[in-house]
């Protein structure tokens, strides 16, 4: 499989496909292919799995597009201004990434939705407390909103964090969130009750434009009346 990632602040991922080779989406998510790929829908694992992508902000069916003959193209586009991220995993090597991240994958990459284990993350988080997990074999693709800035972690090392700007990180990444300290910090500070901290050692990808603040501004201008 080749691709290609072109655009500035609405990306579009071109993706080569030879003859059997796939890859998966969640319904309605492709732009469009040429006449030589097969597009199958279903459950893709059952049940359970499907209701997991469901609270992981993914769609219950999930297509999967299959090239029949010769080399196959296949385009997938941003549904918000951001950059999409390919991720290469190694077999049994995963990525945890926010709420409805996915965009599309080789049909070897398994996608499920992930807790964050403490409860304080769960609850405080901004963004919820499920996530996606991206485990390989195989390429993925994740979309996240706004420019991407990413940290090395070194062991221990930590960032505080709006949680709505954790983008994806590393399950190596150890994420909590904690109680902004100061009354005066509280009620005054704009920055709500909690922050967000991520932990070293491994990877982290902050987006500068959550969706849940965008949605926020736009909000403000839709007549109510």
């Amino acid at each position: 499989m080749n691709y290609n990632i072109r655009g500035t602040t609405m990306q579009v991922a071109d993706i080569e496909i030879e003859e059997g080779e796939s890859v998966y989406t969640e319904s309605g998510g492709m732009a469009w292919m040429s006449p030589n790929i097969d597009m199958k829908t279903n459950m893709k694992g059952g049940i359970m799995k499907g209701i997991g992508r469901v609270f992981a902000g993914e769609s219950l069916f999930m297509t999967t597009y299959t090239c029949n003959s010769g080399k196959g193209l296949i385009s997938f586009s941003s549904e918000f201004p951001g950059k999409i991220i390919p991720i290469e995993l190694k077999e049994g090597e995963s990525m945890i990434a926010q709420r409805d991240a996915f965009m599309c994958a080789q049909s070897s990459v398994r996608l499920e939705m992930h807790f964050r284990k403490k409860l304080g993350a769960g609850l405080f988080g901004g963004e919820g407390f499920i996530m996606q997990k991206l485990t390989g074999p195989g390429i993925a693709f994740v979309e996240i909103a706004g420019e991407i800035t990413k940290y090395t972690l070194k062991a221990d090392q930590m960032l505080k964090v709006d949680p709505g700007y954790i983008g994806m990180f590393e399950p190596t990444v150890d994420f909590d969130v904690t109680r902004v300290k100061g009354v005066k910090n509280i009620f005054f500070g704009g920055e709500g009750l909690f922050l967000g901290t991520v932990r070293g050692p491994g990877n982290v990808w902050l987006q500068s434009m959550p969706l849940s603040n965008l949605a926020a501004r736009i909000r403000r201008y839709i007549p109510t009346g």
